[in-house]
């Protein structure tokens, strides 16, 4: 008769039915009869009587219930197959390796399940019906349970067994591991490291189905591995053991070692990098308890081999992602970013922790460049993650490594990252060599996509990086030409990348030296042919997706020379123009500044030019290519010369006030000026623009000697470059204003402001009332003026010279200067160009324009008119006034605010007769005005009466005139109105304007 086990085996794995191997499980994980929900709280012996208790209840199952005779059939077989001891004077041990047998069971039979399942074909009819399940799916209590089984093997059969430093000691995870820990027998047999051996191995085993794998690696990897690496890298005794004596075989070791490996290569490899940076030494991020200050460090030879694993898992395909994903998510990232992934992606530890990882050389590479050509591309592959959450974690993560590689290892960064990126940029220089086969016309050179990418990556590693080193800087030199050129495209129209382009460009142009910004920027103008640009050949496009690529430009025609000289012509007249606009970006840095005392050197270049350098030299003396390169060079300089004269008229029209950001910077354009002063005198081209230029730039010398700007002695030290140039002009130039002015600054600079003449304060005055019309407030102007002047007067000499003013043509609200130092405003005013009554009418036609601009742009030149006493313009001082009284009623400010101005400059010179009428309408328009208008005509009388002055008193001997005193009452009516409205705003107005009147 045959043996029973080997008559029922094949039958009892097909009839065993999943749920009784879970019940039976059920069982042993029972509570027992402790009177609590859970174990993690028993003690010692209250566990130990459970388990016990627990196995006995499942032998006595096995043999009392009918229904499982066959699962008894099956535990037994799978029991007697089984190479490890099942029975020990260790109830844990015990207890563990019956689980283990239950698991085995639990395996084969699921196996035999899915093998014997044959789904049925689906019914056309029904195609949304959902597929059946394959019958060994567990469900989720029946994975519930098997979580539970796994916990107990690794919590009774692996972590108990560990060497201290191996893994996360399993006193430190919960107190019921605690308790574990205290319970097992280490001197009972078998031996802790079989138990180890056969606990991982059959783990392992059961791990080879799918979904029990899952299970497995999802919750214990980490635990197996350090098992693992205990069970073949742990160093023996050096002394040879006899084979009796021997706990593992060397084959055992070495199949340990393997399955290391296995399940490394099989496992997700964050999760892998992750479990093998724990047992490296840093604890896991969910353990921060100080419990774990405490923990062993990780033995040498642990250590070693956690590096050497590391580094293999980096020098894998996509090994670069893996290492990121393990630390980003062992951060708390999540897999799929987490909620705190935007924490983990703004801490710039982690990215640089990882960058120092990424950015060593391990010792299984051959050599630092074979490392670096292996993991560059994937290091760029960080950049290109469509997930945002993901995009912004890994980008941080490239961006550190980039700039960390680029100090460490500059030549390999250069030539494995920088190089690979800018190749878009690269293959389309004039420097580069175009294919044949590419020269097509039509064919596209660079893709939308890889141009896009490329300026994506450089904003990138530049920009948001800003680590301005050697390596990075340099490579991105040979390329700003044509990053300037598709800047200069995308301003054209509607790009995404135009942002970007720009940032690069501020950013590079901020971080170089500025001896190279400058040459950058001649590159940018086309002053400098010799800078890299974009090949002849080539030319932007837009694509359709709102980038830009690149093509093969169409072949030109003879008929089409018109054409594409236009278009050469307005390419250049739109990088000009761009660049202005670049510049007007860059003006706080200086670096605008610096590059318009550039653009006027090279302009007093040009003036200094001899017209004989463009005469030719007879024919007989130069042979016909001599002439045809001799007449080239003339064209070219011709065309440099009108490229210096357009980039200054750009520069005058985009830059603002403040482009000067220093005292150097003002110093070197007085010195720009006044070089180009003599030069003209040299080649006597002396123009009314260089004059007034002259006059400007050395009034601008004259405000900051006159305290506009604190100076210290290494600013006089720097104003000292002027002497010789002040020197020149005080000899060479015919003006004797100017000649007087310049001697004068000559001596403020030298004594360093100790002495000043009245001349330097007059053209310090002149310029600051040039600069600002509409001006300061009185005392404002008066500190001002002393403190320049540094000269104490009397308010009776300051009235005087109020009134000279008054009658040499400055206006009523100018500062208040001595009479002799009037005079010589005076005669340049009357040198002022007289307009014609064609001029006049022109302009009274303009004021009636419908055009918003051109309305405004007369109003103000009537103004300009009246302010510099032009006798046409004065004659007709009443139709003037109901010109500006009538757009006083206009809805936009520029327009009313230009009649309001024009208003008080009329009756700045004919107060007496205009003042009045004022009044007069404002008292009586309530109805005829809206208050929008009479609002307006009281912002004129504003504005005149406190130009008239303020009321002094008469000092005995000295009678006032009667002009005076209405001026003075006017202006303190005026300050009584304001201080009456703000504390009465209900006040009417008009009632303290009828007592102005009289005045009048």
């Amino acid at each position: 008769m045959a043996d029973p086990r080997q008559a029922t085996g094949s039958g009892a794995l097909e009839t065993c039915c999943l749920e009784r191997i879970l019940e039976a499980l059920k069982l042993l994980l029972s509570p027992g009869g402790s009177g609590s929900s859970s174990l993690q709280i028993t003690k010692h012996d209250v566990l130990l009587a459970t388990l016990k208790s627990n196995l006995s209840a499942v032998e006595d199952k096995l043999l009392k219930d009918p229904h499982w005779k066959t699962l008894k059939l099956l535990r037994d077989e799978i029991a007697n197959k089984a190479e490890w001891p099942q029975n020990s004077v260790d109830v844990t041990w015990s207890f563990t390796s019956q689980i283990l047998l239950w698991l085995l069971c639990l395996k084969e039979t699921m196996i035999h399940l899915a093998a014997d399942f044959n789904p049925g074909k689906s019914n056309p009819r029904t195609p949304e019906a959902a597929p059946a399940l394959s019958p060994d799916t567990l469900s989720i209590s029946q994975q519930k349970t098997v979580q539970s089984v796994l916990q107990f093997v690794v919590t009774l059969g692996v972590c108990p067994y560990l060497m201290p430093g191996v893994g996360v000691p399993l006193r430190y995870r919960t107190e019921f591991g605690a308790v574990v820990q205290d319970v097992v027998c280490l001197d009972a047999a078998p031996d802790a490291t079989r138990r180890l051996y056969t606990s991982c191995r059959v783990l392992l085993n059961v791990a080879q189905h799918a979904s029990l794998g899952s299970l497995i690696f999802c919750r214990h990897f980490g635990d197996i591995a350090a098992g693992l690496c205990q069970l073949g890298f742990c160093p023996t005794k050096r002394k040879p053991l006899k084979p009796e004596e021997e706990v593992l075989t060397e084959e055992e070791r070495a199949l340990s070692r393997e399955a290391l490996r296995d399940i490394l290569n099989q496992i997700y490899q964050p999760l892998a990098v992750r479990e093998l940076l724990t047992l490296q030494g840093g604890p896991p991020q969910a353990f921060t308890d100080v419990k774990t200050q405490v923990r062993s460090r990780a033995p040498a030879w642990l250590r070693r081999l956690c590096g050497q694993l590391l580094s293999e898992r980096l020098m894998r395909p996509s090994g670069v992602q893996a290492v990121v994903r393990g630390i980003l998510e062992g951060a708390g990232a999540g897999a799929a970013g987490g909620h705190d992934a935007e924490a983990t992606a703004a801490d710039w530890k982690k990215c640089d922790l990882i960058a120092k990882i990424l950015a060593s050389c391990p010792q299984q590479s051959l050599s630092p460049e074979d490392y670096y050509r292996d993991i560059c591309p994937q290091i760029l592959d960080l950049f290109h993650f469509q997930d945002k959450l993901t995009a912004r974690q890994f980008q941080r993560v490239a961006t550190t490594t980039f700039i960390t590689m680029s100090r460490e290892r500059p030549q390999l960064a250069a030539k494995y990252l920088l190089q690979p990126m800018l190749a878009p940029l690269h293959r389309c220089l004039n420097t580069a060599e175009i294919p044949e086969s590419d020269m097509v016309p039509g064919t596209i050179l660079v893709t939308e996509e890889e141009l896009s990418r490329c300026i994506e990556d450089v904003f990138k590693v530049y920009v948001v990086g800003n680590e301005p080193s050697a390596v990075l800087v340099d490579s991105l030199l040979p390329v700003l030409g044509v990053l300037f050129s598709l800047y200069c495209f995308t301003r054209q129209s509607v790009s995404h990348i135009r942002s970007l382009c720009e940032e690069i460009l501020l950013w590079i142009l901020g971080k170089l030296e500025r001896k190279k910004a400058i040459a950058s920027l001649k590159g940018f103008a086309g002053l400098d042919k010799s800078m890299p640009s974009l090949h002849s050949l080539c030319h932007f496009r837009a694509a359709t997706q709102g980038g830009v690529m690149v093509t093969i430009k169409e072949p030109i025609c003879d008929e089409d020379e018109d054409e594409a000289l236009y278009q050469k012509v307005s390419s250049e007249q739109w990088q000009v123009e761009h660049l202005g606009d670049l510049l007007s970006l860059c003006q706080e840095c200086g670096l605008a500044g610096d590059f318009f005392i550039f653009c006027l050197k090279e302009l007093t270049h040009v003036a200094e030019e001899n017209e004989a350098e463009f005469k030719m030299k007879p024919f007989s003396s130069k042979s016909l290519l001599e002439l045809a390169q001799h007449h080239t060079l003339l064209v070219e300089g011709q065309e440099q010369k009108l490229l210096v004269l357009q980039l200054v008229a750009v520069l005058c029209e985009r830059m603002s006030e403040q482009i000067f950001t220093n005292i150097t910077q003002v110093v070197d354009f007085v010195a720009a000026t006044l070089q180009r002063a003599c030069a003209s005198l040299a080649h006597q081209a002396e123009s009314t623009v260089e004059s007034q230029t002259l006059s400007m730039s050395m009034g601008l010398v004259a405000v900051m000697l006159g305290g506009a700007v604190q100076l210290k002695s290494t600013d006089f030290a720097v104003l000292k470059q002027l002497l010789p140039l002040l020197e020149k002009v005080s000899n060479t130039y015919p003006d004797p204003v100017i000649q007087e002015l310049a001697v004068d600054l000559r001596i403020t600079i030298s004594t360093h402001g100790a002495f000043s003449t009245e001349a330097v304060s007059v053209a310090a005055q002149s310029t600051l009332n040039k600069k600002d019309p509409e001006g300061k407030t009185e005392g404002q102007r008066q500190t001002s003026h002393e403190r320049s002047t540094g000269v104490s007067r009397s308010h009776l000499e300051q009235q005087q010279s109020h009134e000279k003013s008054n009658q040499t043509g400055l206006k009523s609200n100018t500062p208040l200067i001595p009479q002799e130092v009037s005079e010589p405003n005076a005669t340049t005013n009357q040198k002022s160009r007289n307009i014609t009554t064609e001029q006049l009418q022109e302009v009274l036609l303009s004021a009636y324009d419908p055009q918003i601009p051109t309305r405004a742009a007369a109003l103000r030149t009537l103004s300009r008119w009246i302010e510099q006493r032009q006798a046409e313009a004065l004659e007709m001082q009443e139709k003037l006034l109901k010109i500006f009284l009538e757009n006083l009623e206009h809805e936009d400010t520029f327009v009313y605010l230009s009649a309001i101005q024009g208003v008080a400059l009329l009756s700045d010179a004919y107060p007496e007769k205009i003042l009045l009428g004022l009044l007069t309408q404002y008292d009586s328009g309530k109805d005829k005005h809206t208050p929008e208008t009479r609002m307006k005509v009281g912002e004129v009388l504003m504005r005149i009466v406190r130009a008239l002055g303020t009321e002094e008193k008469a000092e005995p001997g000295n009678a006032q005139p009667a002009t005076l005193l209405r001026q003075s009452a006017l202006y303190s009516s005026a300050s009584t109105s304001q201080s009456f409205h703000q504390e009465c705003p209900n006040l009417p107005w008009a009632l303290l304007v009828k007592k102005i009147s009289p005045y009048c």
